[in-house]
């Protein structure tokens, strides 16, 4: 396939991305009732192999602070991420909701809150059931028979396990000799190519793929982190599924190019990765420390929030570097 990618023939029946038909839901190549896709090939074999090689010494913790007022995606005018007291000491004084009195609320002060976001707030993970094609997702469960009132019934986020595999930064950015790439451009083949040769790493079978635009550097400024985002394009993202990503994720909001270079499809990348390719897709992710100490290949470890059905949720990826 290419000089940087170990892909060989008896694994590319493991690859979803070899069996896609353009625009059209993939049939799973791990069975019928498959959920997780390209997940399916994190194993313990797999997970001991990287873990062996990690060194906990030095743990980057790749996720953004969730906060009011924080960039998101308002583009179709969901809930940005709000957070409220429930319970302050002053106010159980006068509320008493435990109904414990005046002495016990005096001695034990007592604080709680809640929050409200739209499940692809902060650094995320998409699951399959958040874009497909024509009301269905990948390995072709429908919105007709898998979706109920409040959620789906198949490929939710509950259903991934914690990822720990092998992971890569692919830097786009300082390949380009730039701080952050310029606004909408689209992150192809040639660059990705470029950045396994530059940085002298191999793209394997298994591997979580980040890829860093330099975007973070203008977080958490909304007018100018989230408007025309550069980002993976299509040809980009069929170059890493073939190659066996399991993962792919970046620091701008939304991971592809917007806005689209594709007039019939708004979400080019995210309906190929998620619907045809089977590899979920990991967003807003904090890559400047990895740049800055140029770790370019480490182990990673990520487990989102158990949200039944749900077509994201938060994550706390966290990547070790290897031992040498």
């Amino acid at each position: 396939m290419c000089s940087e990618c170990l892909v060989t023939e008896a694994i590319k029946d493991k690859i979803a991305a070899h069996g896609a038909a353009f625009r059209k839901a993939t049939a799973s190549p791990f069975g019928a009732e498959d959920e997780i896709g390209m997940l399916n090939l994190v194993t313990g074999e797999t997970r001991k192999a990287i873990m062996d090689r990690a060194d906990p010494t030095r743990m980057y913790d790749l996720s953004v602070d969730n906060f009011i007022g924080m960039p998101g995606w308002f583009g179709a005018e969901d809930q940005p991420y709000q957070i409220w007291m429930t319970h302050t000491p002053r106010g159980e004084k006068i509320d008493d909701m435990m109904n414990v009195g005046p002495a016990a609320n005096d001695l034990v002060s007592y604080s709680g809150d809640a929050i409200s976001m739209y499940t692809h707030t902060g650094t995320h993970i998409d699951a399959f059931n958040h874009f497909g094609y024509d009301g269905k997702i990948f390995n072709g469960f429908s919105v007709d028979d898998h979706l109920g009132s409040r959620a789906w019934r198949k490929a939710g986020a509950d259903k991934h396990p914690p990822i720990i595999a092998r992971g890569i930064m692919l830097d786009v950015a300082a390949l380009h000799g730039v701080d952050v790439l310029p606004p909408s451009y689209g992150i192809g083949e040639a660059d990705l190519r470029g950045c396994l040769k530059h940085q002298g790493i191999k793209l394997m079978v298994g591997d979580v793929v980040l890829i860093r635009t330099g975007r973070m550097r203008l977080w958490p400024d909304r007018s100018t982190y989230l408007p025309n985002p550069p980002g993976l394009n299509r040809e980009g993202a069929e170059f890493l599924a073939k190659a066996g990503a399991i993962v792919i994720g970046a620091d701008n909001h939304c991971l592809e190019q917007a806005p689209s270079a594709d007039p019939e499809n708004w979400q080019v990348v995210h309906t190929y990765l998620l619907a045809e390719a089977g590899v979920p897709i990991l967003e807003i992710v904090n890559l400047e420390e990895l740049a800055e100490d140029g770790v370019h290949e480490f182990a990673f470890f990520g487990a989102c929030i158990k949200l039944r059905g749900a077509t994201g949720a938060p994550m706390r990826p966290v990547a070790m570097r290897l031992k040498k």
